[in-house]
């Protein structure tokens, strides 16, 4: 016990202490790759805004004509992505007017197979419908964050509610203290090749990162919140219909990532690494990103899978009910992945579902547990064909401490992790 209150005080130490290069009163500085690079500070220094509708986020967003200008937006409350500047909630309808999921459904016939135009009259107009019902809905749910900006909740219970959340090309953000609950797709698409049975495909994250570098995700909450897929239409072969996509999706190159002290929660694709196996051009030599402190609770795949990245899974904590299936780590393309001292809570579970081979042939982990002993992930690893030979050490990217044993991990990412939470 003592020797587990001796490493909390120690990681505290070094959780709230910023490196020079960020000296910041207002919010420390990260731990992890967002703090090499040159450090990630935000909006430190610049001009300091209260909002409070979509509206006037994304006034202060824009930064009066000088987006890039440091700048720190405090969240009061919440924000609804869907809320017009008259305070009035779009909907399914108001973004495309007659659109009807059963019908759209109708026109691959009974099976899903096949889409056609003429199966029905109402198909050709029904296609139309959701391409331009997304794309509309995409122009009023997206809001960008420029560099040099803070986005942090105000108080324990600012929420950004159906916001698409997206950081493009942006350098030197921060987002924290914010419960962001991912955007319903009202327009999601049915692929019929997509796996064995066909998926739903859903366009909209939580939050996405493309090409950004320098990035701190601190204490936020990551959840479908009061829209959870379980209870959406019941599609093809009796499954619903999943209408969202991931929680937080970084890559097209992005790079010097920190995601701590949050959490992830009630989702099926958590966190996607990577653009794509063929884009090694972009993704080669990028995505180094940490992943510290985060709690996953009821997830089912994504947390996260990589590709390509050089990622640094510390100190998390995995949680599930009996019978929950899991993939927590999946290992992809060119991935090398470095997993210390995690916790996997999962009863009737064992080792093996926590990690899933896509294409990586690297994976490390040290010291993890399963159900409360060690959870031998490198031997899962070499089971699925992965080598503990991954190139490349996080202490010789930077300056870390860790816990050491389950209890000290669970005590801290239980207590500390999530919006609303210190």
């Amino acid at each position: 016990m003592l020797r587990a209150a001796a490493a909390l005080a120690a990681l505290l130490a070094c959780a709230v202490t910023p490196p020079a290069s960020a000296a910041s009163a207002a919010v420390p500085g990260p731990v992890g790759w967002a703090s090499v690079n040159g450090g990630t500070t935000g909006g430190a220094g610049g001009t300091v805004t209260t909002v409070h509708t979509r509206a006037e986020l994304k006034e202060a967003l824009a930064g009066g004509g000088d987006p890039t200008a440091p700048k720190v937006i405090r969240v009061a409350g919440d924000i609804n992505g869907h809320e017009t500047d008259d305070g009035s909630l779009l909907g399914e309808q108001d973004y495309a007017p007659g659109y009807d999921l059963a019908q759209y459904m109708s026109c691959f016939g009974e099976d899903g197979t096949t889409w056609s135009d003429t199966r029905y009259d109402y198909c050709k107009r029904q296609r139309t419908l959701r391409q331009t019902g997304s794309t509309k809905e995409k122009a009023q749910i997206q809001l960008t964050v420029p560099s040099n900006t803070t986005l942090v909740g105000a108080g324990d219970g600012a929420r950004l509610l159906g916001v698409f959340l997206t950081v493009n090309t942006g350098t030197n953000i921060i987002v924290r203290n914010l419960h962001l609950e991912a955007p319903v797709d009202y327009f999601t698409s049915w692929s019929p090749d997509d796996g064995t049975q066909g998926n739903w495909n859903a366009r909209f994250d939580a939050m996405t990162v493309v090409t950004g570098k320098n990035i701190w995700v601190d204490h936020c909450t990551f959840t479908d919140g009061r829209f959870p897929d379980r209870d959406a239409p019941v599609g093809f072969h009796g499954k619903h219909v999943q209408r969202h996509d991931g929680l937080l999706d970084i890559e097209d190159g992005s790079d010097y990532i920190t995601v701590s002290d949050s959490r992830f929660a009630d989702h099926d694709k958590a966190l996607l690494i990577g653009s794509g196996d063929g884009r090694g051009d972009r993704d080669r030599g990028h995505l180094k990103i940490t992943f510290a402190r985060d709690l996953f609770t009821d997830i089912v795949q994504r947390g996260p899978r990589v590709r390509f990245g050089q990622v640094h899974v510390v100190n998390n904590v995995y949680r599930g009910r009996p019978g929950d299936t899991l993939y927590a780590l999946g290992a992809g393309l060119e991935s090398a992945i470095v997993s210390e001292h995690n916790v996997f809570a999962y009863p009737q579970g064992d080792p093996s579902m926590v990690l899933a081979a896509y294409g990586g042939t690297h994976f490390r982990d040290t010291g993890s547990w399963f159900n409360g002993r060690p959870a031998r992930l490198d031997a899962v690893a070499t089971g699925l064909g992965l080598t503990d030979d991954v190139g490349w050490e996080p202490a010789d990217a930077y300056d870390y401490r860790q816990f050491t044993s389950p209890s000290a991990v669970e005590h801290y990412v239980l207590r500390h992790s999530g919006a609303g939470r210190h």
